[in-house]
């Protein structure tokens, strides 16, 4: 039985650096990165064949936890028997996980800005936070306002699966009436009784969210503030889940369909220099250990066959240089890896800067969050209640609804399943009377306040009233106060509620 083992040359300086940075025993650090490896790379973790680093002794790592560190090892590696030298030797899953955690506290620190206060509040969180099992039926029952003539209390049971078909929202209303301050108050609900399991993506269009410090520290989200700064998404829209040839062609196909139905100025040649200079771009990184281009590589090629075909420069050679030069999503070079995955995250995008682009930033970003959910497997429900991953918030929709996305019409049609939801705050009923998709008919929840011009075909679409009903709301809602609302009833015998809208600044 081995009694002590030799991590890594690598595992050992990373050590031996963040013992000098936090104050910690190397063992303490060494028992870290164990965990923080077995629970990114499992069993598929490297092999570490490097022995040249420090020694570190069987009873100052596992102390009193063998039996539970056995019983991780056993679980994660299937094998109901853990042999001594595949415990703890040089030739050992321990010493595997030990070096290849090394790699990742790393990361991790730079990632933190050399902070060592932020990378423990940084593993705290990952603990805390990241590394529970989902709450499996959890019910949301968020508390919305109080009738306007009973005074009764409202609630919405968003992922009560016996009385919803679905759990996406739309809040509509004319700016200054209070929708914001109930999305926020909706949001805040959700993140506290989930226990901070349920995360969003939130895209700001009018800035004013991002400046809500408050709402940012309720919500624990990571703002990204685009175009201020140096500051970008860790976000690779190139990330694929294989780089075969059939599957790169495909991609580099909708994302040209993409940049078009956001651009109407690029035609068909721009859609086909585009496919090509994607899939050019992917063939230069091919092999590498990060097999996907950036934008600044597809800008470089599409100049290139520009030149070589005596092009002069044209709405798609502007755009990819916007997106390289304004610095948007992550790069090569950049001290950080590319997130890997978006539903564990909450983060809050603002792009109110950015002149143009805003539509085709939060276009690319969709698409991953999609990508990565058609892979997720379906949400678990228990007793009626289905698990909630993540909520994509969109503010301003009318300014992106006419886009025709066909990565967000699946996630609003195939979503449920996953447990992936989506948000819309926009300025009226009328937003979502699209020709190319049925916004109405998937909007289980429907929230609106006081706003004018719409037509009663909207109302009685996304409310399910009579047309009567919905001519006669037609001037009730225009006469609205400010923090009233209507919605559907839950009454059968009635058609829809008047209600006063909770906020987020009077419950936080």
């Amino acid at each position: 039985m081995a009694d002590r083992l030799y991590t890594s040359i690598e595992a050992d300086e990373i050590l031996s650096g963040l013992r000098f940075e936090t104050k910690l025993e190397k063992a303490v650090l060494a028992r870290i990165a164990f965990a923080v490896s077995l629970i990114n790379d499992g069993k598929d973790a490297p092999s570490s064949s490097n022995c040249s680093g420090g020694e570190m002794k069987r009873p100052t790592f596992v102390g009193s936890d063998e039996l539970f560190i056995r019983s991780l090892l056993s679980y994660t590696y299937e094998k109901p028997e853990i042999a001594e030298d595949e415990f703890f030797s040089n030739h050992s899953m321990v010493k595997d996980h030990v070096d290849n955690g090394c790699k990742y506290l790393e990361k991790l620190f730079v990632e933190c800005g050399r902070n060592s206060g932020q990378l423990l509040k940084r593993l705290v969180e990952t603990v805390e936070f990241s590394g529970r099992k989902e709450m499996l039926g959890h019910g949301l029952d968020i508390y919305i306002g109080k009738t306007v003539l009973q005074h009764a209390e409202l609630f919405m049971e968003l992922n009560n699966t016996t009385k919803h078909a679905n759990s996406h929202l739309a809040i509509m209303g004319k700016p200054g009436v209070g929708k914001t301050q109930f999305l926020l108050k909706l949001l805040a609900d959700i993140r506290l009784q989930s226990n901070n399991q349920i995360n969003f993506i939130y895209f700001d269009y009018k800035g004013d969210v991002i400046e809500n410090q408050k709402f940012i520290d309720v919500t624990k989200a990571q703002p990204y503030r685009l175009l201020q700064g140096a500051q970008s998404l860790p976000i690779n829209p190139f990330i694929l889940s294989s780089y075969d040839e059939q599957t790169i062609y495909v991609s580099a196909r909708e994302k040209a369909e993409s940049f078009a139905s956001i651009n109407s100025a690029l035609g068909v040649v721009q859609k086909g220099s585009l496919t090509e200079s994607i899939r050019a771009a992917y063939a230069k990184r091919a092999g590498s250990d990060t097999p996907y281009p950036d934008f600044r590589d597809v800008l470089e090629i599409a100049t290139q066959m520009y030149e070589e075909e005596n092009k002069k420069d044209d709405s798609l050679i502007e755009v990819l240089r916007d997106l390289a030069d304004f610095n948007l999503f992550w790069k090569h070079g950049d001290e950080i890896s590319p997130i890997d995955r978006l539903s564990n995250r909450t983060l809050l995008i603002d792009v109110h800067y950015m002149p143009v682009l805003k539509e085709l930033v939060a276009y690319l970003v969709i698409e991953r969050l999609y990508k990565e959910m058609a892979s997720l497997p379906d949400s678990p429900v228990e007793e009626g209640r289905r698990t909630i991953r993540t909520i994509l918030v969109i503010d301003e929709a009318h300014n992106y609804l006419n886009q025709k996305n066909i990565f967000l019409q699946r996630i609003i049609r195939e979503g449920r399943s996953k447990g992936v939801v989506v948000f819309f705050a926009s300025q009226s009923p009328n937003d979502y009377q699209q020709k190319f998709f049925n916004f109405q008919e998937l909007l289980e929840f429907a929230y609106i306040f006081q706003c004018e011009g719409f037509s009663a075909s909207a109302i009685q679409d996304i409310l399910g009233c009579s047309n009567k009903t919905a001519k006669d709301l037609q001037i009730e809602i225009a006469h609205l106060e400010p923090w009233q609302a209507v919605t559907r009833s839950q009454e059968k015998t009635e058609e829809f509620v008047k209600f006063t809208a909770e906020a987020f600044y009077r419950n936080y």
